[in-house]
């Protein structure tokens, strides 16, 4: 976002001044704003300042359900400090004020090839444990599944400290 601050000239009909001061949908900006003053003196209307607006912060799904839920919240700020990382919190803070964009994070299925270079290979691939939440399972098969269950995110890899393991990117959102 620039610095710079452009100043034009409105009427009360939110009409913008052009370089022959006719009022109309065209503005003329200048960065000097005592100039658009004396302009407005002369010619009528107000000076206006123009103001970028900021860019969209890129967040995760899981930061962005912060931010929903913050701005719900009787304290904002209280809430988004208390659930959210102290290296994050800024970021998160900044989605609040200027608005997000929630990024979409690569997912893989996690395996281990068994028994070598045989004719018929057995997999055990790793997902998440409907009996024991928070932790990982592992299924033995003759093929790697694309199953929801079945999919990690890098952070989620380290997470369950599954960076031994052979992984492969989901290309898609087929369950």
């Amino acid at each position: 976002m620039s610095e710079e601050k452009l100043y034009a000239v409105k009427n009360d009909r939110g009409q913008w001044a052009d370089p022959g001061y006719t009022f109309g949908s065209g503005a003329w900006v200048t960065p000097d704003k005592a100039e658009r003053e004396e302009d407005a003196k002369h010619h009528g209307g107000h000076v206006v300042m123009l103001v970028e607006e900021p860019e969209k912060v890129v967040i995760t799904k899981e930061q962005a359900k912060i931010v929903e839920n913050a701005r719900d919240a009787e304290y904002p700020a209280t809430y988004i400090s208390d659930h959210s990382y102290a290296d994050e919190e800024r970021l998160i803070i900044n989605a609040y004020v200027n608005g997000y964009i929630v990024v979409k994070e690569k997912k893989y299925l996690v395996y281990k090839v068994l028994g070598g270079k045989q004719k018929h290979e057995q997999f055990a691939q790793a997902y998440r444990s409907s009996i024991y939440p928070g932790t990982v399972s592992w299924i033995l098969n003759n093929e790697v599944t694309n199953r929801s269950f079945a999919q990690f995110t890098e952070a989620e890899i380290e997470h369950y400290g599954l960076q031994d393991c052979e992984k492969e990117e989901v290309t898609d959102d087929a369950d």
